[in-house]
């Protein structure tokens, strides 16, 4: 019970650091711009890439991803993010829209993942 509660309390900061953070680019039903902004909303990429998900929020990208078949080739700032926060973030984005997560990420996860 305290560990759903916790990731709960996390997925409800993340929600707001989502609102402040992501939500130009990635619109607010997770869903992007197409073709310029990816899709977060039932997104393969962030489902199955979990680590360069978070290296992603943590660090920027830059460089060519692919998401649901659809290629993007257009730059993430760092959002100079904590730790904390881009975990919240991830727990946030990673139970919205579709996208089902059953194992919260952990700041001690986000906090061994280097550029």
């Amino acid at each position: 019970k305290k560990e759903l509660a916790a990731f709960n309390e996390s997925i409800a900061r993340g929600k707001l650091i989502y609102g402040d953070m992501c939500i130009n680019c990635h619109m607010a039903n997770g869903e992007g711009v197409e073709i310029v902004f990816p899709p977060l909303a039932k997104s393969d990429f962030l489902m199955s890439k979990r680590t360069a998900s978070i290296r992603a929020i943590k660090f920027g990208l830059l460089g060519e991803i692919v998401v649901n078949k659809i290629k993007y080739n257009s730059s993430m700032s760092s959002l100079g993010l904590q730790n904390r926060e881009v975990s919240d973030v991830m727990n946030y984005i990673t139970t919205s829209w579709g996208n089902e997560n059953k194992k919260p990420i952990l700041v001690s996860e986000v906090a061994k993942i280097q550029k």
